[in-house]
């Protein structure tokens, strides 16, 4: 084994889902290029459950007051379609997309058992996750989505990029 690599944490992902997580001595951190989001590491994308509806009226008093839109990304730490569509979200164009036009919240649902009455009062069924709802300022519901990014592993960036150009207002 190459001593560069130990010491650190490496994930293993097949198929966008996290397998298990190992520590391999001298490990140098282990990156995925946009071309490659199987290969991830699992990352820490969602807050406690409990945190869904403050966080939300928060985000909807910011989006008023900066002219944004709100986007609530229902999903869980567990999902490797969610954590592709993380990475995505950070990536530029999308990155800048995003700070610019919108203000996104992390919804946490379990493991399809939290927060699910907050994803049908934004018209969110979450059959499939990530599952997302562009909100206006004022909290109306301006899009839900039903499983269009749930198999977000298979999809690319740009369909990222569309959808945010597609919803920023």
């Amino acid at each position: 084994m190459n001593r560069r690599l130990a010491g650190h944490r490496v994930w293993a992902v097949v198929a966008g889902t996290v397998l298990a997580a190992g520590t391999i001595p001298g490990a140098g951190a282990i990156t995925a290029s946009a071309q490659t989001p199987a290969a991830i590491p699992h990352a820490h994308i969602y807050p406690d459950v409990q945190a869904a509806r403050p966080e939300i009226q928060a985000a909807l008093v910011k989006a008023r007051r900066e002219h944004k839109r709100v986007i609530l990304d229902f999903g869980g730490d567990w999902c490797g379609d969610c954590q592709v569509l993380n990475i995505y979200f950070h990536q530029s164009p999308n990155a800048e997309i995003l700070a610019k036009h919108f203000v996104l919240v992390d919804v946490n649902i379990g493991k399809m058992d939290a927060n699910l009455d907050v994803a049908h009062k934004y018209g969110v069924p979450v059959e499939g996750v990530p599952a997302l709802a562009v909100l206006a300022p004022s909290g109306k519901v301006i899009y839900s989505q039903n499983k269009e990014f749930a198999d977000m592993r298979h999809m690319d960036p740009q369909s990222v990029t569309d959808f945010l150009n597609r919803w920023k207002g």
